[in-house]
């Protein structure tokens, strides 16, 4: 009998199943059968999806290095991640698998690649020389715990202490370790009964490669001679030692302690320190022993050649000192300066002007890594002033609760707010704080005093809270206008009042009491944003107000609209009035399909502002994280909470639409969306001159509701008759405060509708998205005539209407982790992929899509993760991307003179091959470490061949250096070959002259 395998045909069944389901759901309805005339561009080739770019400070950095020649900065965090930074603008992310902290980083200087270690005792050394690097080798320890390394300049034997107090030597080319170790009884003395603790320091001698200083986390420094394998001197102090540093010349070294001292040490004088001091301890008057002081975590020691030394150091403070920051001590000469700093430090280094540790180091500027933050520190200026930063790091001071992206906005713009809503056009900025407040923000590039802030407050209630949703909410409603509603609301719907002396109602409630106290002294404003109005909801009969939970701006009707879980309010930000506050039942009128019940605020206390804070995505998430679906359950746990909540305004758009089944021409409208899943249109009278609209009021009618979906609402959009998005309407920017008579006021920009024909009368698509659906439906009419089930196990936490090179379509990001991407308006599936794991609320709250396949997300409260759907860009990122690594000369050894190349005394060279070597070493034991190949061979072939214009411009600027050093060779031979022939001639004139002279007449 032939066998088959039942996994391949389940998985044909399953893919045919899906597929046709999919084709099913995005089919259009019937009788519509004229849409399908639209032809889409937008195909799944034209979608890929790809990280390209991280921003921002890293998350909870704890090491650092820096190649002097290359001008490389490498950050290592806690998570694993590695962040390089290279001229401004030039930065690249990596991640190690293994997610461990990295404890320390160091340089192959000058040669491209970066040697890492982490705390799971593994070492990684990575190629810089692609653009994207990637592991060469890994080299895991099975034994021992590693506590510090060091790779000397221009050396390929890396040094590698451990817990133990033990040294292993690794071959940085071949991530193989020797056969030379340097055990931890050898070298402290023999008499010794303790253990000295784990090496906390190594490095050689500037002056002798033979000669390594090794320091023990007990107090213990061993000078050891790498040749004769045994210790020259031993250095013992009372206290642990944090840190070591040389002096250049190779006679002196400063270790820190645990007691914030600091002690030198001559390498010929083993016997006591040649001097200790205490920067920040108090000197007793009777020549004791200064009080003890903190740790001082680190010190550096660095020497000029016109002036006294540098030592740098953090720590040290006294223990009285108690809540001051962190500080750095730079002492220079008699001059002792203390900087404080707004974080703890993590890690600091010297930028000198050579890399030679055995030449005068010249120091110019200390880099210091923070907590939050990066500093760098002029030493060449009075007080130490602190560089400008290159590198925008820091997104913000506050943590981020929000992210908006915006592709192609104004260059000299950047905003960053919690809720916000703005027009690039016209940089009208609204900010929606959790405090029921809303700050209408212009533009201005002049400084202007603003006497009094203009406040609006807003009283608003609901008595209709309870909502039970009738089943099959998912179908379509039937639009009902209603042109009896008063388009003057303000004269029969609450309005807004003013702030009362009494916090008090009568019944002892506090009530029209705002949640935030605006200043009523003059507020001098700089360039930038500027406030215009600020909006505040009040307390209304002792409920606070309820969270702001939508928000949009226009400024070509001078509107803002917010809305909540008790309705919605339109503010004319122009004339500073209140047009519109109505609760959600209202909206509908007569067609409300929901069946609500009277609610008493005073029954059931409503949560507070803050209280309130992403509540319903927590709480969806939560039901999602329990079940993989989220079908309502009927337990009395869910069910309760299904009944507190109330039916909540979820989006606002603004467009010229018709709104109307009767309307022939577009007008302006709002379209707002709620959270079960109903569309609402409202009609707007603009008027149509600039002087009528600061005189005339806004006039409002309803329009009731357009489409219902499964869901809540997140996102609307609107196409013309050819399926083409069209833009939101806007005024252009002017400068606010300019004089009357220079102010040009730009007239609004209005998209353009084709006019309607007899056969097609709709010329108007609207795009509504859910978190379950999504919807075309044609305008006038209101017909739907597409519809996709997006999901049915999840729910969409984001979705945007975007605009691709090929077309329009519809972006989402599923909280099971999934992006999709849809086609408009029919409304096809291009793009599912399962992106990542919903693990972070922050994620959640901070994805957002934009144009031309951009999407980003907080992935961590210091960094943006910036990643591409769009299969172009995918292609050329790495064109897009910077070079690490280009070809530069390393500088000259410093010279050692003439009498000192005689006679000895420059700086001792070590063939360290002869030493480590397997020949003369002998092979580590197998067990004491795994050799692990990474994929950085694979990816470096990658780099090079797609960066072949990186290459050529390498090869370009390497046959330069190599024609001006034959250039200059030239020049020198011939200098030669002159000065040769100058010597021959005066030679012979010399001959000549004493050719016949007897030597008694010399």
């Amino acid at each position: 009998m032939k066998k088959f395998n039942i996994r391949k045909v389940l998985d044909g069944l399953t893919a045919a199943s899906s597929s046709s389901s999919a084709a099913a759901a995005a089919s259009p309805q019937s009788g519509n059968r004229e849409n399908d005339m639209i032809q889409e561009t937008l195909q799944s080739e034209h979608f890929q999806l790809c990280k390209t770019v991280r921003h921002g400070f890293p998350y909870q950095p704890s090491s650092m290095a820096f190649d002097p020649v290359q001008k490389i900065l490498a950050i290592g965090t806690q998570s694993g991640a590695l962040r390089l930074f290279g001229r401004a603008g030039v930065e690249c992310y990596c991640q190690h698998e293994s997610g461990s902290a990295v404890i320390q980083l160091e340089f192959l200087v000058n040669e491209g690649a970066l040697v890492s270690a982490l705390a799971d005792d593994s070492i990684h050394l990575w190629n810089l020389r692609q653009k994207l690097p990637a592991i060469l080798h890994s080299l895991k320890f099975n034994r021992e715990r590693i506590t510090f390394c060091h790779l000397p300049f221009q050396s390929k034997w890396l040094y590698v202490g451990t817990e133990r107090g033990n040294i292993h030597i690794v071959n940085v080319e071949s991530f193989t370790l020797s056969g030379y170790v340097i055990m931890w009884n050898k070298a402290i003395e023999l008499s010794s009964k303790t253990h000295p603790g784990p090496v906390v320091h190594i490095s050689d001698n500037p002056m002798d490669e033979g000669k390594l200083l090794i320091g023990f986390e007990c107090g213990i420094v061993v000078l050891w001679d790498l040749k004769s394998k045994k210790a020259d001197c031993r250095y013992n102090y009372d206290e642990a030692i944090h840190s070591v540093a040389w002096h250049h010349e190779g006679k002196q070294f400063v270790c820190s302690h645990s007691d914030g001292t600091l002690t030198t040490w001559n390498i010929r004088a083993p016997a006591k320190p040649a001097q200790i001091i205490t920067p920040h301890g108090k000197q007793p008057k009777d020549g004791k022993k200064p009080e003890p002081c903190k740790p001082i975590l680190k010190v550096e020691y660095k020497t000029t050649r016109a002036g006294d030394p540098f030592m740098i150091l953090c720590g040290g403070l006294s223990y009285d000192t108690v809540g001051r920051r962190a500080c750095l001590t730079v002492m220079h000469g008699k001059s002792t300066a203390v900087l404080e700093m707004d974080y703890p430090i993590v890690d600091f280094f010297t930028l000198c002007e050579t890399p030679y540790p055995n030449d005068f180091q010249e120091p110019y500027a200390v880099v210091v890594l923070l907590e939050k933050d990066l500093v760098v520190i002029d030493l060449a200026q009075i007080g130490y002033p602190i560089f400008e930063n290159p590198y925008p790091l820091s997104i913000h001071e506050s943590p981020v609760t929000c992210c908006e992206y915006f592709a192609d906005c104004p260059a000299e713009v950047i905003p960053a707010i919690q809720i916000l809503s703005w027009c690039p056009e016209s940089r009208v900025l609204c900010v929606a704080g959790v405090s029921a407040h809303v700050i209408v923000y212009r533009f201005s590039k002049q400084e202007v005093t603003t006497e009094v802030v203009q406040l609006l407050e807003v009283r608003m209630q609901c008595e209709l809270n309870e909502v039970e949703s009738p089943e099959g909410g998912g179908e379509q409603a039937s639009a009902v206008s209603t042109p009896g509603t008063s388009s003057s609301p303000q004269t029969s719907l609450p309005q807004s009042h003013p702030s009362t002396s009494s916090n008090n109602s009568s019944d002892g409630l506090r009530d029209n009491v705002p949640c935030l106290k605006v200043r009523s002294s003059p507020l001098k404003q700089s360039p930038g944003y500027q406030v215009e109005l600020l909006i505040q909801l009040v307390w209304v009969s002792g409920e606070p107000p309820q969270q702001i939970t939508s928000l949009a701006v226009n400024s070509a009707y001078g509107l803002v609209a917010f809305g909540n879980g008790n309705g919605l309010a339109v503010v004319d930000y122009l004339q500073k009035t209140l047009l519109l506050n109505v609760s959600t039942a209202e909206l509908y009128g007569s067609t409300d399909p929901h069946h609500r019940q009277p609610h008493s605020p005073r029954k059931t206390r409503q949560p507070s502002a803050g209280e309130q804070t992403s509540k319903r995505n927590d709480l969806r998430l939560v039901l999602y994280a329990r079940d993989n679906s989220f079908s309502r359950s009927r337990s009395s746990s869910v069910t309760s909470i299904d009944r507190e909540s109330r039916e909540v305004i979820s989006s606002f758009y603004f467009c010229d639409s018709l709104s109307k089944k009767s309307e022939t021409v577009a007008v302006p409208s709002l379209w707002v969306g709620t959270s079960l899943g109903s569309m609402l249109a409202i009609a707007l009278t603009v008027p149509s001159t600039p002087e009528q609209r600061m005189q005339q009021p806004v006039g409002i009618s309803f329009c009731g509701p357009v489409v219902r979906l499964k869901g809540g609402i997140l996102r609307m959009a609107q196409l013309d008759a050819s399926g083409t998005l069209l833009p939101h309407v806007y005024e252009s920017w002017f400068e606010p405060n300019a004089p009357e008579e220079e102010r040009e006021r730009p007239r609004r920009r209005r998209p353009t509708s084709p006019p309607s024909s007899q056969e097609n009368p709709d010329c108007q698509y609207a795009v509504v998205c859910s978190e379950k659906q999504a919807k075309v439906v044609a305008m006038p009419s209101q017909n739907c005539v597409y519809e996709h089930n997006i999901t049915e196990t999840s729910f969409v936490l984001r979705a945007d209407v975007v605009t691709m090179t090929a077309g329009v379509g519809i972006a989402c990001f599923c909280a099971n982790g999934h992006i999709m991407t849809l086609s408009l308006p029919s409304l096809r599936p291009l793009l599912d992929v399962n992106y990542l794991p919903l693990t972070d609320m922050r994620i959640a709250r901070t994805f957002c899509f934009s144009n031309q396949g951009q999407a980003l997300y907080l992935t961590s409260p210091t960094e943006i993760q910036r990643i591409t759907y769009s299969q172009e860009t995918c292609d050329n990122l790495q064109e897009m991307l910077g070079e690490l690594f280009t070809p530069v000369e390393t500088p000259e050894a410093p010279n050692r003179g003439f009498f000192k190349g005689l006679f000895g005394g420059g700086a001792q060279s070590l063939d360290r091959e002869d030493l480590f070597g397997e020949v003369a070493a002998g092979k580590a034991s197998r067990s004491l470490a795994q050799h692990i190949p990474g994929p950085g061979g694979m990816e470096g072939m990658k780099g090079a061949a797609s960066g072949v214009v990186g290459e050529l411009a390498r090869a370009r600027i390497a046959l330069d250096e190599r024609g001006q050093k034959l250039g200059e060779l030239e020049e020198r031979t011939a200098a030669m070959m002159g000065s040769a022939d100058s010597f021959s001639k005066h030679a012979h004139d010399i001959m000549l002259k004493y050719k016949d002279k007897k030597w008694y007449q010399l």
